[in-house]
């Protein structure tokens, strides 16, 4: 399963998820992360150089070229909750704290969805 979350330079879970300057992607396999790569995205700077619609389509076609099944973050608007929906990406909010964790509370069902 390939997830997507939010991080900070201390590996917290970033409350931003549209304005993340970095997120992670992870991928989990029988319940450990196999692979767990930090991508600068600075959607933090990008959010507001452009209309809406088009930030959105930022994110989109990230996720899209990762690959992201799931999405793990605090936070995010209505707009993108619909966008990650039409996308069949999963999304699970009111996550905090250490990100690997949350990444791995997600995956093995012990997350609120």
């Amino acid at each position: 399963m390939i997830v997507c979350v939010p991080v900070t330079p201390v590996g917290e879970i970033d409350p931003r998820w549209g304005r993340a300057a970095r997120v992670a992607i992870a991928e989990v396999d029988d319940g450990a992360i196999a692979r767990w790569d930090e991508i600068d995205v600075g959607w933090d700077a990008l959010h507001d150089a452009g209309s809406e619609g088009g930030h959105h389509a930022r994110v989109a076609g990230f996720l899209k070229e990762q690959g992201t099944e799931v999405v793990v973050a605090h936070h995010m608007g209505d707009p993108m909750l619909h966008m990650l929906a039409a996308m069949g990406v999963q999304v699970r909010l009111g996550a905090s704290g250490d990100a690997r964790g949350a990444v791995l509370a997600v995956t093995a069902g012990r997350a609120e969805t």
